[in-house]
Parts: structure tokens; sequence; C-alpha cells
């Protein structure tokens, strides 16, 4: 497979310490010519799931052969693999903690291979950076078109990842929210397909924390300026929003408690 030059990166660390550059200047050193592209350093800390969630949303809009290095790692020195796999024309290097799951689970022509031959590894692997130690050099290699099946053994029992998924009890379709983006949105694991199966012809109300709406709109502006509204948004998934506002201040929670909270929709002649 050829291989497009791009390497991107995908974080917990934050941007306010070295760790991303330090990454960069590893992927560097071995391959000059690499163009790396941040996806975020934003993820909330140790937060695998959203990791994996923005993971398999973003990757696909990117160049086959190209490169994913996603590191959210809270069990980094312990005994969790480092892998590499192939998938749907993509390379993907990180931590065997299910970050790689919903891609894996998703393309069944996945091969993943556990990373075993240090050669390929900086010369010291400490026990708390391998982002740095481990998967930085790794992807340099990969994106230089070395055969992925050089960095170790095929392995078939990849750490799956519990993915919460909407479901339907009498006249009510229950779902969560699972993550909150930069404009205070809440994206629900609702899909736009799960919505349309269980409203048919009726019209919905949506339950959250404090926030109850009424009906679907289209666009945002569809409601005055601080008015709350529901959407299905770029990713085809229910999303509750307010009109140049944050829908996060409306639901009366913390925001370390916000994911996870149920949203229930029912349906209305």
């Amino acid at each position: 497979m050829n291989r497009s030059g791009i390497i991107t990166l995908l974080t917990d660390f934050g941007l306010s310490d070295a760790y991303v550059a330090m990454m960069k200047g590893v992927i560097l050193s071995i391959n000059r010519d690499a163009e790396l592209i941040d996806i975020t350093h934003s993820i909330r800390t140790g937060s695998v799931f959203q990791g994996a969630y923005i993971l398999k949303e973003v990757f696909s809009c990117f160049p086959s052969g190209t490169v994913h290095v996603a590191v959210v790692d809270p069990g980094v020195g312990s005994n969790r693999r480092s892998i590499a796999v192939n998938a749907a024309g993509h390379f993907f290097t990180g931590p065997d903690n299910g970050i790689f799951w919903p891609v894996i689970e998703k393309y069944k022509d996945a091969t993943i291979y556990e990373l075993t031959e240090n050669k390929f590894f900086l010369p010291q692997i400490t026990s708390t950076f391998h982002g740095r130690d481990i998967f930085a050099p790794v992807a340099a290699h990969i994106s230089l078109g070395l055969d992925i099946q050089k960095f170790g053994r095929v392995v078939s029992d990849p750490e799956k990842l519990e993915i919460p998924l909407p479901f339907k009890h009498e006249n009510v379709l229950s779902g969560q929210i699972i993550r909150i983006d930069n404009f205070g949105n809440l994206i629900t694991n609702i899909t736009a397909d799960a919505l349309a199966g269980f409203l048919g012809n009726n019209e919905p109300v949506i339950h959250t924390g404090k926030i109850k709406i009424y009906g679907l709109n289209k666009i945002y502006s569809d409601r005055e300026n601080g008015e709350l509204l529901a959407i299905i948004n770029s990713s085809n998934q229910l999303e509750i929003a307010v009109n140049m506002g944050k829908a996060s201040d409306y639901i009366g929670k913390e925001p370390d408690d916000i994911i996870g909270t149920g949203v229930k929709v029912e349906k209305t002649g």
C-alpha cells in the first residue's frame, strides 16, 4: 500500500507541556518529509472512549495510506500491549486499550500487530511515555513505507471497548451524552437512522438533565439566540445545542458529570 506521507496525532496531552513536540521531533528525526497533522490533543484525560470516538469520526477524511497515532494511555507502563493496525487503507498505532476498537469492529479486513520488534523503537523505553518512545518512531517508519508486518506478530484478540448503544423500551428511545464539543454542544449516541426509525412520522420530545426540547431543527438559526434546540449534526447523530450559546450550561450538571447523562426521546403525534 502506498503511503500518503501524512501522520496524524491524537492525544490527551494538551499543549501546555512539551510532550506533543517531543513526539513530533522523534517522527521528524526519522522522516524529515512527514506531514504532521494534529487531530486534537484535548481529549479528556484518560478518556479512551472519547479518543476512540473522535478517531473513528475523523480518520476517513484523510487520504489512504495515512498513519494515525492515537495515545490516550492511562495504562502506560503496564502489561497492556502496543499495537499497529492496518484497516480501511489506513495505518494506526497506539496502546491496545480499546482506542482502535470502533475502527477494528467496523472494518472486518483489519489486521492487528503486536509491536515486539524494539529495533524500531527509541533506544531507551521509559515506563511513562510510550507515545514518544514507541508509537512516534513506529509511525515514522510506517510512513516511510516499511511493511507493517515487520513490527511484530499478528494478534486476533484486540482489547474491546464497551460502546453504549441507544435502545427502545415501549414508547421511549433512550441514549446518552457521549461528548461535549468546544461549542458546548451535547452529542448523543442516538443516530439519525435510529431516531427516524423510532419516530416514524411523529415529532420528538427530548429530555436530558434539566433540558426539554420539542421538535427537531435543521439548522441552529431555526431558533432564536439563546434558545435550546435539537439537531442532527454532521456525523448524523442527535445533538443538543443552543443557538449562539452552550447547551452544556443548561443541563444542570458540572462539566465532568455530563458525559454519560441519559437522553430520552418520546414521540408525539
